[in-house]
């Protein structure tokens, strides 16, 4: 896997138990990681399960956006979107973790007059477009 923050890393085999371990990890260093995903600074989001109503932590990565953040539903460039991103259209309502803070935030899907401006900020969104047909959409995600 690169160390390099400027290269993506590369995609685990088993993703859920990778998750699973950078979650742990992120959590017991207040969002200092290490190994291949030293450098970088994803988020933890909490989101609320549509069919099961458990709480689903994903390490996703993002980029500030007024006083909050945006994400992309890319599900590393999948047919279909992420299940965290079904489980926020079901219910907007989620914590977000991001170095040592954690707070709750209300998402919503980027309106098409942001994208533009989105798509800017978010380096990695055209690499991740380029891996499927669907748009990959933009999550806004504002502190509440």
């Amino acid at each position: 896997m690169s160390s390099n923050p400027q290269q993506p890393p590369e995609i685990p085999q088993d993703m859920k138990a990778y998750n699973q371990k950078l979650i742990a990890e992120f959590r017991a260093s207040g969002g200092k990681l290490s190994g291949p995903m030293q450098g970088r600074e994803p988020m933890l989001l909490t989101t609320k399960g549509a069919k099961s109503g458990e709480e689903r932590t994903v390490v996703v990565g993002f980029r500030a956006y007024g006083d909050g953040y945006a994400v992309i539903a890319s599900n590393n460039g999948a047919p279909k979107s992420p299940a965290w991103f079904h489980n926020l259209l079901a219910d907007p309502t989620a914590t977000v973790e991001v170095g040592p803070q954690k707070f709750k935030v209300r998402a919503r899907v980027a309106r098409p007059e942001e994208r533009p401006e989105l798509a800017r900020r978010i380096d990695y969104l055209e690499r991740q477009q380029a891996l499927t047909k669907r748009e990959i959409p933009i999550v806004v995600l504002e502190k509440t």
